[in-house]
């Protein structure tokens, strides 16, 4: 029987063991998946909001033991993980729950006499969400939840990092009276997940992570006619012009930079910033970092944890090693933090500068905590540098003109345009992103969109 292993970065230990389903288990899943959606789409929208607005306070009730599970599962610190669930997690959810009747209202038309006519928005059936390792209970909320209460059924398959934390959701589910076979967990290999995205019983699929395994779930879905929302990679770049709040800009932009070991797919990975005040803003960064404690997430007195993986922790290593040999300067000593080490996931967070665009750094997405800043002398050459780029996620400006943040967003190649921060999700707003990012829309009332399909009515009177 082939197994999930859960290595913990924590300690090297296996955390978690699963069994992978079986062929038989998945067919299963899906019959079942199925037949329960088909009674929950007559189901009314009160009775499905009441049900998820008690699942939010299901897991709000566990967000202390589930922030141990995922700080084992995948190193972010201790003081940090409850707040996934209570803070980003619970406001998500209960945006998309409010929003609901609204954004899934029947949609009038003008008025022709003899004639009702309407625009209804019906499920699409089964949706499959497979969610990240990262911020798992985050991303699976962005689809999850606009799913359930648009009438759909939920497969999820989490990352093997974080299995425990669909298992968690699904009891906070069953907490709160949702129907048997609504929504249900699925640990399973890859090529099987391909087969079920290609079985025609998947209605939609919601995928978050690599740009490689996009490409794998479009290719599986080659044969079938269903849509999908496709987040993947980001290198998403920051500006800060000379008449930006340097105090404000240095504290954002490091946080956004190294949170969560610089593993956000909308953090920080590329700051320009206009010469004038460069050496200044250089300058506080390296200070504000220097206080970073990396250590055992277990301890409330990190800040900073492993990475995921020792792979993900050399990945980074071997791209600031290639970009000081090709004449960048490294502004953090590793020395400095006594946990780092090679051949283990705790890395040293890294600024560097003297940095160009033909370094991997700088192109190639490190999802880890590594920064480069480079000086510009015109917001048209931070324009430039901003979009050269394969990836479209986020850009921030730093500016007290909003004007200004505006005309540069404009000319911005991204999905979402922030002034004086970084590193958000606002659920009013819509998720999503350009080029190699992906394609696709989550969060806000669109997010709605895609996980319903249009059925007009034209009713005419005899």
């Amino acid at each position: 029987m082939s197994m999930l292993r859960t290595i913990s970065p924590v300690d090297g230990s296996v955390y978690v063991e699963r069994p992978f389903a079986s062929a038989e288990q998945i067919d299963q899943m899906l019959s079942k998946a199925v037949a329960a959606q088909k009674e929950w789409a007559h189901t009314s929208i009160e009775e499905r909001r009441a049900i998820c607005n008690r699942f939010v306070e299901a897991m709000i009730a566990g967000a202390d033991e589930a922030g141990v599970e995922l700080s084992w599962q995948m190193g972010r610190p201790i003081r940090y993980t409850p707040n996934e669930i209570r803070g980003g997690f619970a406001a998500r959810a209960r945006f998309m729950i409010d929003a609901a009747p609204g954004a899934l209202a029947d949609i009038a038309v003008a008025p022709l006499a003899g004639f009702t006519r309407f625009i209804r928005k019906e499920a699409v059936g089964v949706v499959l969400t497979i969610a990240p390792w990262n911020y798992p209970y985050l991303a699976a909320v962005n689809s999850v939840l606009p799913a359930i209460l648009a009438g759909n059924s939920v497969i999820l398959k989490h990352s093997s990092q974080t299995p425990l934390c669909a298992e968690r959701m699904a009891a906070a589910w069953e907490i709160a009276g949702l129907p048997e076979g609504v929504f249900i967990v699925l640990h399973a290999s890859h090529a099987d997940v391909e087969k079920m995205i290609g079985s025609g019983r998947i209605g939609f699929v919601s995928f978050t992570g690599s740009v490689a395994g996009g490409r794998q779930i479009q290719a599986a879905a080659q044969g079938v006619f269903i849509g999908m929302n496709l987040e993947l990679g980001g290198k998403d770049p920051a500006y800060v012009r000379e008449d930006a709040n340097l105090a404000d800009a240095i504290e954002n932009l490091v946080d956004g930079a190294m949170f969560n070991s610089g593993q956000c797919c909308c953090g920080i990975e590329r700051i320009y910033v206009n010469r004038n005040v460069y050496d200044e803003f250089v300058k506080g960064c390296v200070a504000l970092i220097s206080t970073y404690k990396l250590g055992n997430p277990l301890d409330t007195s990190t800040t900073l944890g492993p990475m995921v993986k020792i792979s993900a922790a050399e990945f980074v290593r071997a791209q600031i090693g290639e970009a000081v040999a090709q004449g960048a300067q490294a502004h953090i000593d590793p020395k400095s933090f006594a946990r780092d080490a090679v051949g283990t996931p705790y890395l040293a967070p890294q600024i560097l500068t003297n940095v160009k665009h033909q370094m991997r750094v700088m192109r190639e997405e490190s999802f880890g905590p590594v920064v480069g800043i480079m000086p510009v002398d015109s917001d048209e050459e931070a324009i430039r540098l901003m979009n050269d780029s394969p990836y479209g996620l986020t850009a921030g400006v730093w500016t007290t003109d909003q004007e200004a943040a505006l005309r540069i967003g404009d000319q911005l190649e991204t999905g979402t345009v922030f002034m004086n921060r970084c590193d958000y999700l606002d659920p009013a707003l819509a998720w999503t992103g350009v080029k190699e990012t992906g394609r696709g829309c989550s969060l806000s009332v669109l997010g709605f969109d895609a996980l319903t399909r249009p059925k007009s009515f034209h009713l005419r009177a005899v």
